[in-house]
């Protein structure tokens, strides 16, 4: 459980970093129009700003443990 939040931020950046580095292959860019736009970009970093936030909190507890 104390890892979820650390996965799912790797999971958002290598997802965006696979998708950057096939960019060239021309079913990219028609498969994930929406990738190379600033709307996109602008969403990613908040998106990363918000994984910061939930890394800094505690780790969730389960009863018994």
């Amino acid at each position: 459980i104390k890892y979820i939040e650390s996965l799912r931020t790797l999971r958002i950046m290598y997802f965006s970093a696979w998708l950057a580095k096939r960019w060239d292959d021309p079913a990219f860019p028609r498969a994930f129009p929406w990738f190379n736009t600033t709307q996109y970009w602008e969403q990613h970093i908040l998106d990363l700003r918000e994984q910061l936030g939930e890394l800094n909190e505690p780790a969730i507890q389960i009863f018994g443990q």
